[in-house]
This record gives structure tokens, C-alpha cells and sequence, in this order.
């Protein structure tokens, strides 16, 4: 079998790990702004050699984020200018614009957490931010489609092909800025595949997330006199705890981060603001519902429990007394939906591709394929090589072997030949 990542693929690869793409949300205040456009460009010109040709690159306009399901976050970071015009996306088509059914649609990611990673290649390995996670599956993804369209002329006349580029998808985004306005705009096909690390098995689910924050909001004391303030330190602590026990997801598919506590740094005072961050994931809309109403009971139990143990201390009655009244609840972000789709045509497709599907009882993650539940007349699978733990991502040591990457695009290569034929095959039955 013949390496289906070129030299000049090789040399691609190389240049986007090398290309600073950290997004506005994952970089630091004085770091440059990140070089997507130019990352893309570099993208886009190597697809111009399959046949691509660029539909979209920029930016959606500044209302797609004020939306109650965009996270606080992001709604926040884009009163800055820069944060959109800076963080574009790509859409390339092969073929003519076709009818859905006729169409596959490819979405990776380009921008990257934050932490550079030495880039090189070195015995069969690349290295790098980004590495699987993933510029590594871009690259590949480009080098099946080629090997796909050497082998089946269908493709690119009677079965388009779209691949989204995007931003957006590190840092908290979900998605909002880059999927999803490509999504609502109807650029997408009867088979959508997401390029995540998935050890190229596919993947029909995607969970979401919500995340709460517990914020108190008293009156701070010296630390000779700590009985007159609002100890948030001792409040906060106490309910981390208690949250963690009460909302361990012992009856639920979707997991519990508590997060970062903070109130402040100095030992010798008593801080009366602060806040706990608590993060859900969950599986289905009902799921993150019934976890969204379980998390404000659980604080409020908390806040009783807390007022009873602590009322007759002496440094902490006052706290204990105005718990209730200096405690709250924010939601950052809520409200996202989830993907689990079933279609058997195109199951039948991938296993026929030799695509071996993810474990049902083996938990999904979150990725931008959320954007894609409730889309009609398509089906949406999450696939790519490696994992997100073995390769690194987001972590020291990101990698991605040419032999993953190889996988990928034989995998890719033999989904869209079957598809062409299966299409064919379609159209001849009617």
C-alpha cells in the first residue's frame, strides 16, 4: 500500500504546526493574535491542488454571538473587535453546489490550546500544538479525498464534497463563531463527518456541557476581627464539598468537574467575595436539564447545611447567618445542544469501509458536532486518529504518527468512494 501523505503533505503539515494558532480565548493577555487567516490560506491553496475551491473565508458578523446559548465567555471576549475579525473560517466545495443528498461535508479545526510544542517530524512521528488535534487530521483528511478522487471520477461531479476549516472550536467556544453559522447556513451533507481522535472509530454522539458559577458576594474583615466579615473561603470550601458529593453523576451518563475555588491570596484577611467554578457534561437535552435543576437545589441545600453546623461559631455566625442572602448562582454557559443520531445506511457505510464504531457503554466527548443535532436528512459521526490521551492533546508531548494519520486518510478515501457508490447505486434504483 503506497503512503498516501505526499512529500508535499509532509511538508503542509509542518508548516501549519509551525503557523501560531492559538485561540483568543486559550492565549495569554500580551500574546500575538493568532495567524488562522494565514494558516487557512496555506490550507486552502493545497486543496486548490485536489480541485477545491474556496466558497468562504471570514468572518460571521458580530449578532451570531449574542445569543443565550453562546457562553458568557465568548460573549465577553468579543466586544473586542479583533476577537471575530481575527478568528476566520474556511468553507471549500468540490464539484458544483449540489442537493444534500449528493453531498459530504468534512469539518476540522485549525486553531489550537494554548502551549507551542516543538514542532518537527522525526521517525514517523510529528510533533507539535496540533499535531493530532488537530492540523494532523487536516492534513490527512486533504490526502484521502485526494486518493478518493483519483479512484472515483463521481466525486466532484455527481457527489460534492465540503470540508469547514473553522475557529471556534478551543477555548470554551463550542463552536459558536465557526460551526455552527456554517451549519445554519446549510453547508452541510447527507454524511457529516467531524475530525476528532477517535482511534478511527466512529463516533454518532457528542455530549455537551454547562458550566455554573457560585459566587458569593459579602463583605470582607481584617483578620483581627474575622468574625465581622463574610468569610467566602470557608462558605465556598464548604460547598465544593458538599456539590461534589451531591452531584456525583452516580445515576447519570454525563460527568462532574468542580473547578477552580477562589477568594484570594493573603493569609491575614478574611475575603467576602469569591467565586466556584462547577463544570456538567451531559449526554442528552432531558440530561442536562434535570442536572441544571439538581445543581441549584444542591447549592441551596448546601447553603442550609452550611447555615445550621456554623450559626453558633464564633468567627464564622456572621457568614452562616447571610449565607443565603450573599450566595448565588450564574450561569456561563448552558443551554447546548447534544448529538446522538442513527441512521442505517450509513452505519452500513462505514462498517463497510472498514470503520469499526465506538463502544456505546465507552462515554463520548464534546465537540462542534453538536451543531448538527436536529439537522434533517443527514447523519453526523465523529472520527479521526489517535486519542486525545495517548497522542497528547492539550498536553506536553502532543504527536501524531504517519501511520495514524495514513489510517485516517485510507479511512476517509474508502468513505467517499462508497459513498459515490452508494449514491450511484441510489439514483439507479429510481
Amino acid at each position: 500500500m503506497s503512503d498516501l501523505l505526499t512529500p508535499e503533505d509532509r511538508e503542509l503539515l509542518l508548516h501549519l504546526l509551525a503557523t501560531p494558532t492559538v485561540g483568543f480565548l486559550e492565549a495569554a493577555p500580551d500574546d500575538p493574535p493568532p495567524r488562522l487567516r494565514e494558516a487557512q490560506r496555506a490550507y486552502a491553496r493545497a486543496a486548490e491542488s485536489v480541485g477545491f475551491r474556496v466558497v468562504r473565508h471570514g468572518s460571521p458578523p458580530p449578532h451570531v454571538l449574542r445569543r443565550d446559548d453562546v457562553p458568557v465567555t465568548v460573549r465577553r471576549a468579543a466586544e473586542d473587535p479583533r476577537f471575530l475579525a481575527e478568528q476566520p473560517s474556511l468553507l471549500l466545495r468540490l464539484g458544483p453546489a449540489l442537493p444534500r443528498r449528493a453531498t459530504v461535508m468534512f469539518n476540522v479545526h485549525l486553531d489550537t490550546v494554548a502551549g507551542l510544542e516543538p514542532v518537527g517530524l522525526s521517525g514517523g512521528r510529528f510533533t507539535g500544538r496540533g499535531a493530532i488535534d488537530a492540523k494532523g487530521p487536516a492534513v490527512a483528511l486533504l490526502s484521502g479525498i485526494r486518493d478518493a478522487v483519483r479512484a472515483e471520477p463521481a466525486l466532484g461531479r455527481d457527489v460534492g464534497v465540503l470540508v469547514q476549516a473553522v475557529s471556534g472550536e478551543e477555548g470554551g467556544a463550542m463552536g459558536t463563531f465557526g460551526t455552527r453559522p456554517l451549519v445554519e447556513a446549510g453547508h452541510v451533507g447527507r454524511l457529516n463527518i467531524f475530525c476528532e481522535p477517535t482511534g478511527l472509530r466512529y463516533l454518532p454522539r457528542s455530549t455537551a456541557s454547562m458550566t455554573a458559577r457560585v459566587h458569593v458576594g459579602g463583605h470582607g474583615a481584617v483578620d483581627d476581627r474575622p468574625d465581622t466579615g463574610h468569610n467566602a473561603s470557608v462558605l465556598l470550601g464548604f460547598l465544593a464539598q458538599h456539590l461534589a458529593a451531591a452531584l456525583d453523576p452516580r445515576d447519570r451518563p454525563g460527568r462532574l468537574c468542580i473547578g477552580g475555588v477562589h477568594t484570594g491570596h493573603a493569609h491575614n484577611r478574611v475575603y467576602g467575595s469569591g467565586e466556584l467554578l462547577i463544570n456538567l457534561s451531559y449526554a442528552t437535552s432531558a440530561e442536562g436539564a434535570r442536572a441544571e435543576k439538581a445543581l441549584e437545589a444542591a447549592v441551596e441545600d448546601g447553603v442550609r447545611r452550611f447555615t445550621g453546623i456554623f450559626a453558633d461559631t464564633r468567627e464564622f455566625t456572621r457568614t452562616a447567618a447571610d449565607a443565603a442572602a450573599v450566595t448565588g448562582v450564574r450561569w456561563l454557559k448552558r443551554g447546548l445542544p447534544c448529538l446522538n443520531n442513527s441512521e442505517p445506511w450509513a452505519e452500513d457505510l462505514l462498517t463497510r469501509a472498514g470503520i469499526a464504531r465506538w463502544p456505546d457503554v465507552e462515554p463520548a466527548f464534546t465537540c462542534d458536532a453538536i451543531w448538527m443535532d436536529g439537522i434533517p436528512d443527514c447523519y453526523t459521526a465523529v472520527l479521526g486518529p489517535g486519542s486525545l490521551q495517548d497522542n497528547n492533546a492539550h498536553a506536553e508531548g502532543e504527536h501524531a504518527d504517519l501511520d495514524e494519520l495514513h489510517g485516517f486518510a485510507s479511512a476517509v478515501s474508502a468513505l467517499l468512494t462508497g459513498f459515490a457508490e452508494q449514491h450511484r447505486d441510489g439514483k439507479e434504483r429510481t
